[in-house]
């Protein structure tokens, strides 16, 4: 959400902005809340001078009856009444003007970055830089299901039965890589200096309007029936949502924060739900990082962030590349936002397997994160995050690039320790 002022004093500026992201239908919104801003201000100046009328009022009321003016103590008593009921009616009116104002200034994107490439959508994203030789394999690799069940490592219908499509069981030394990978993930970002954090797997209607778009949330999340709780698309919303509604002393900044988490999302419109495979499912792990930090900082975070997941997908020899957003696939909140991409040997082009955003102040300003600077003014924090790692769509990048001519898996050297020194996996005969 934008600062108002920002808008009061630079409209053309926001509505520009909202054309680079090919939103023209919101344009009018940004009138509306000058509208909507300029009737409450006014509602607001009236109010402050009958309230302060009040105390006047009163005084004479008093004075009036104690000198045996009973007549026109009562017509004062009548101007006060009326008063009152005006304000009253001032502050019904604000009241609705606050839900609108609100609803419009929440649909009004962030302003993205100087440096985001504009485009309409996920088509004109741009390539960033490229990590490891992408080499194509000399024998044919099969599609990651096929694998998946050469290895004795996915029960798809079992889960079919239990719980519908877009389910899976992952069985023996697949399950076994699965957690090696996240526990491996999570250790790389405590050795950078991040905290460790389990959050809840449920948070409440607030937080899920603080953290995401209306849009976003109408396509993700699973509400739970007859409570004001939502299952988690990612870790990152309880973890944002953590610290809502604080203050936040400025020593205590950045908070660096690395989280582990069960996801679950809708994946309304995804195509492909039904097909065979894992690429989008209903239900993930996944381990996230988030920064809470000062504004100055954020750019400096973005950058690190990102390629700390880089770092990690080059550990295990996986190929990637960054992949930098473009303003039409950016989503409302986002400052700015790339995606890191795999190799795929069998489709023999780039997917992706992580993301990662600067929202600057817009997800704060919802949520009310602020901390205290040396000024002692209370000031917005910046939030980003960014994905560690996400099984299994990165199971898929890992068995495409470690598949053997033999069917074997290859386990590079920094997940052993966490497959009881395995260095590979073998087809089941």
């Amino acid at each position: 959400m934008l600062d108002i002022n920002l808008i009061r004093t630079n409209p053309e500026l926001v509505k520009e902005n909202i054309k680079k992201k090919f939103q023209d239908k919101k344009l009018a919104l940004v009138d509306e809340v000058l509208l909507l801003d300029k009737k409450k201000r006014e509602l607001q100046q009236e109010g402050d001078n009958l309230r302060a009328q009040r105390n006047s009022l009163a005084k004479q009321i008093g004075t009036l009856m104690r000198e045996g003016k009973k007549e026109e103590a009562e017509k004062t008593k009548e101007i006060s009444k009326k008063n009152n009921e005006r304000v009253a009616a001032i502050e019904a009116e604000t009241a609705e003007i606050d839900v609108k104002l609100k609803k419009d200034m929440m649909a009004i994107p962030n302003i993205i970055a100087a440096d985001v490439p504009v485009g309409k959508d996920d088509s004109e994203n741009v390539q960033g830089e490229v990590f490891l030789k992408a080499e194509e394999k000399t024998f044919e690799v099969p599609y990651h299901l096929d694998i998946l069940e050469s290895l004795n490592g996915i029960d798809l219908d079992s889960a079919r039965r239990t719980s519908g499509n877009g389910f899976y069981y992952l069985t023996g030394d697949i399950a076994r890589l699965h957690s090696a990978v996240l526990s491996y993930a999570r250790d790389f970002m405590i050795d950078k200096g991040f905290t460790y954090c389990i959050p809840p797997y449920m948070i409440r209607s607030d937080v899920v309007s603080g953290v995401m778009s209306f849009e976003e949330m109408d396509g993700m999340m699973y509400k739970i029936e007859g409570e004001d709780l939502y299952l988690i698309g990612t870790s990152e919303h309880s973890m944002i949502g953590r610290f809502m509604n604080t203050v936040q002393p400025e020593s205590a900044l950045p908070y660096t924060l690395t989280s582990y988490s069960p996801c679950f999302r809708k994946e309304k419109g995804a195509h492909g739900i039904e097909e065979r495979g894992i690429y989008r499912i209903h239900q993930f792990e996944k381990q996230e990082m988030i920064v809470i930090c000062k504004p100055e900082e954020s750019d400096m975070w973005y950058e690190k962030l990102w390629r700390y997941t880089v770092e990690l997908f080059v550990s295990m020899q996986i190929p990637v590349r960054q992949l930098i957003c473009c303003s039409g696939d950016l989503a409302d909140l986002k400052y700015k936002s790339c995606d890191i991409e795999a190799w795929s040997p069998r489709q023999k082009k780039y997917f992706e397997v992580g993301s990662c955003s600067n929202l600057t102040d817009a997800q704060a300003r919802r949520l009310g994160i602020r901390y205290k600077s040396a000024s002692g003014k209370n000031e917005f924090c910046h939030t980003l995050n960014n994905t560690v790692v996400a099984p299994p769509r990165m199971l898929i990048a890992f068995l495409e690039n470690h598949l053997q001519p033999d069917g074997s898996v290859f386990i590079p050297e920094v997940l052993r320790p966490y497959m009881g020194g395995k260095d590979k996996i073998s087809p089941k005969k």
